[in-house]
């Protein structure tokens, strides 16, 4: 009897932090990431799984939530059930009442935008992008200090804008890209759009 007491005084509790395990984990399904996205999406502090399993079946078949069938979203409210949302329980992201059919989000939710760093097809990570960038730009000041041909044909401060301006430009499409890559806000989740 302790030992049940135990386990209701420890899950209780609220969540902790998350470990980055266990988020990229949530993270790694897409339909979780879908979860994830809604919650955030929404200005509420509960979300009902009816209403979740029926948007991210919309998502998936690419409709409207009008146009859903009764077994696609039946499909995905039972994936949702079973396995989801008690995944993303276990990892302190959300808190799921199985038996009323409640998910509540978790301060842990909101790390989850530090990680979502997506990257799709043959592009090349933000931090790689800016590593070689970095290198550039320090190979160009070189050339520039040493008077290498043909870097002394303009004056030194011409090349030095144009690093400012790589870099510039360079923030301004990063800043672009993950904003339109932000879970949460009010249009598709990332990977549909």
């Amino acid at each position: 009897m302790a030992s049940v007491q135990q386990f209701d005084e420890e899950k209780s509790e609220p969540a902790g932090e998350v470990s980055e395990d266990e988020l990229f984990d949530v993270l790694a399904n897409q339909r979780r990431r879908f979860a994830v996205h809604l919650l955030k999406r929404e200005d509420q502090d509960t979300l009902r799984i009816g209403d979740m399993a029926e948007q991210i079946a919309a998502w998936e078949n690419g409709i409207e939530t009008t146009e859903i069938t009764g077994p696609e979203r039946k499909r995905v409210y039972t994936a949702l059930q079973q396995s989801h949302l008690p995944k993303m329980d276990d990892a302190g992201v959300v808190e799921f009442n199985k038996d009323r059919g409640i998910i509540e989000p978790t301060s842990a939710l909101q790390d989850v935008d530090l990680y979502m760093d997506i990257v799709e097809g043959r592009e090349i990570p933000w931090s790689t992008y800016y590593l070689g960038l970095s290198g550039v730009a320090l190979a160009l000041a070189g050339a520039v200090w040493l008077d290498a041909w043909p870097f002394v044909l303009l004056p030194n401060m011409a090349w030095m804008t144009a690093i400012v301006v790589a870099f510039t430009f360079s923030a301004i499409t990063h800043k672009y890209y993950t904003a339109k890559m932000k879970v949460g806000e009010p249009d598709e989740p990332p990977g549909l759009t």
